[in-house]
């Protein structure tokens, strides 16, 4: 088990040294970019809760990451950097509701009805910011300062989210905070009962478990999660724009989910940093790198079903300690009748 243990915490522990190590000996475009991944980062963890743990495809999670972006720039003077305490609550509070909302009608269906009901409802909130004037219509919303840290006139250097390498902390901070919540949920009764429901949802069902207060449930949490990326990518750039709500950008995240592995409360962090440096790379080799890119996606995809954390699982043999999986104690298999 001791080795089990040291083996299962080899690799975050080299790429949390490797995280903390970069802004020092990174230019500083490279910091901002990871800060840019580690934001997607978020975004696809927060999708893999529906995908790899409720079985749930979801093409309106791009929706939830743009209401908190909306929601700090709305609230945001022009001048003046705008309150965190306030306005970071508010974002993912707006994130959660629509969420909710929006769950509360689209779990309603089931399998490719669920798909094309939460494509719906993104296309609709696109049309909505993109044909109105409140939020600045097709040209966005600008953010002119990143929010502040400061609590009246406590306001020291080292919590200036200006500073590159003070914002890409904090967004280490919160992504790490982020890991342990997700690990937290998956492994708690409330997340077996979720992987039951996957897993066989009439079994589920008829062992009492509440399937659609459990969907709904994640979907919400899902969607807050997706706010509060959504938040730190609008600070980050200051602008926000309708394109952000589009179904490729919930495609995209989809893709990072698949290619880190949908059964991993961290691989999908994987995923994002793995798509976005390719892109990075290839954009800088040739002038077709989607086509290049799109290559590379479907080769990992095939020879890696289970993503690329499963390069991890080869080169050090599998560990019976991950979160999620397939094997995980889940309520429902404990009678095997039923």
């Amino acid at each position: 088990m001791a080795t089990l243990t040291t083996r299962a915490l080899v690799a975050p522990l080299i790429l949390l040294a490797v995280a903390v190590a970069l802004p020092f000996v990174a230019p500083p475009y490279y910091v901002q970019f990871a800060s840019k991944a580690l934001i997607m980062g978020i975004l696809a963890m927060s999708l893999n809760l529906l995908v790899g743990f409720g079985g749930l495809v979801s093409l309106c999670h791009a929706a939830f990451f743009s209401i908190a972006g909306y929601t700090l720039a709305l609230m945001s003077p022009k001048y003046d950097p705008a309150s965190f305490w306030l306005t970071f609550p508010a974002a993912v509070s707006a994130s959660a509701f629509v969420a909710l909302v929006i769950g509360a009608l689209a779990l309603r269906t089931r399998g490719i009805y669920f798909i094309m009901v939460t494509l719906a409802f993104g296309e609709m909130l696109f049309f909505l910011f993109h044909d109105s004037k409140f939020a600045g219509g097709s040209d966005g919303a600008f953010i002119y300062n990143k929010p502040s840290l400061g609590i009246g006139s406590f306001n020291p250097a080292f919590l200036n989210l200006e500073k590159p390498i003070v914002f890409y902390f904090f967004i280490l901070a919160i992504l790490i905070a982020a890991i342990a919540l997700l690990t937290m949920i998956v492994r708690s009764p409330f997340g077996h009962a979720l992987t039951a429901a996957r897993d066989n949802e009439r079994r589920a069902r008829a062992l009492g478990f509440p399937i659609f207060r459990l969907h709904l449930t994640a979907f919400t949490l899902s969607g807050a999660m997706a706010g509060v990326a959504g938040y730190f990518s609008a600070a980050q750039f200051g602008f926000i724009a309708p394109q952000t709500l589009g179904w490729h950008v919930s495609a995209t995240v989809l893709v990072m989910v698949l290619i880190g592995g949908l059964r991993s409360a961290a691989g999908p962090l994987v995923g994002a940093l793995v798509l976005m440096g390719l892109e990075e790379v290839l954009k800088s080799a040739t002038e077709y790198w989607k086509l290049a890119e799109g290559l590379i996606v479907i080769g990992i995809v095939l020879l890696l079903p289970n993503g690329v954390r499963q390069l991890l699982t080869l080169a050090l043999g599998p560990d019976d300690r991950e979160c999620d999986l397939p094997h995980a104690k889940s309520p429902h298999k404990g009678d095997a009748h039923g």
